[in-house]
């Protein structure tokens, strides 16, 4: 049964309390603007993200488009809408990117380094910080990467970049629209630190509903979303965050994911 109150959940972008507080205000927006109270939590680092993705009252929580695109079809949460980051790397378009990011006082300075870097990952079922950069290795150096040492799980971009700093890892990716969060609202948690290079756009993480949500509130919610961008006062809280608007998704667009991810496995050669 869906509770009274659906709840609302950034925690893939709440990078820190600032950031989380933009998001706040984004959401209490979607809320009043489609007559839903939402309930909005933080569900807070270290609780498992498959825990909230399994909750029953999901009204408007962002999901990365991996495990979504393992789901079996009939099992996946309602796809509300993506975002589409004002950044180039989007191609104005509800993609995103992972940046490689390198300490500028370490041991990697090329591409051509990272075959032999130390390389730090979040979790196996991530995107960004796991998937893209396994893929984007597959391209420059099939069947050449070398088995070298890797840290993880480190979570989420924040365990990257400190990890980075204190020197445990040469190399990691993380998500290129919490780079550009970061970039805008914590510049000092990313000092000391460059993008060497950025993985091919794919399908954004996604803002989601349980399916137990009534079809009439799930509608409301999306076009709560995608029409934020034509309201002066939604115009203004999406770019405090980096953002041009919402977008309707396809669930179809993520099913190339687990397709590039085998690729990338094969290609490879080597486990991390």
């Amino acid at each position: 049964m869906v509770m009274s109150k659906p709840i609302a959940c950034s925690r893939m972008y709440n990078l820190s309390p600032r950031i989380r507080g933009l998001w706040d205000t984004l959401l209490a927006l979607v809320s009043e603007r489609s007559g839903i109270e939402l309930e909005i939590i933080a569900h807070a680092a270290p609780a498992p993200l498959s825990e909230l993705w399994a909750r029953p009252d999901m009204g408007a929580v962002f999901m990365c488009g991996y495990p979504f695109s393992r789901m079996p079809e009939g099992a996946r949460p309602t796809v509300l809408a993506a975002p589409v980051s004002s950044e180039a790397w989007s191609l104005d378009q509800p993609l995103y990117a992972s940046h490689i990011l390198v300490a500028s006082t370490g041991p990697v300075n090329a591409v051509a380094d990272l075959a032999a870097a130390r390389w730090g990952w979040t979790v196996r079922d991530s995107q960004s910080g796991y998937h893209a950069v396994r893929s984007y290795l597959a391209g420059q150096f099939p069947g050449k990467m070398k088995q070298s040492t890797t840290v993880g799980p480190l979570l989420n971009p924040s365990g990257i970049v400190a990890a980075l700093k204190d020197g445990r890892i040469d190399a990691g990716a993380i998500d290129a629209y919490a780079f550009q969060l970061l970039s805008m609202h914590e510049h000092d948690a990313i000092d000391g630190l460059h993008v060497l290079a950025t993985t091919d756009p794919l399908p954004a993480p996604l803002l989601v509903a349980a399916q137990t949500l009534p079809a009439d509130l799930a509608t409301a919610l999306q076009r709560s979303l995608v029409t934020l961008h034509k309201t002066p006062e939604g115009t203004a809280v999406l770019e405090r965050l980096g953002l041009r608007r919402f977008s309707a998704v396809a669930p179809s667009a993520y099913d190339v994911l687990p397709q590039r991810a085998g690729d990338a496995d094969r290609r490879l050669g080597i486990a991390w």
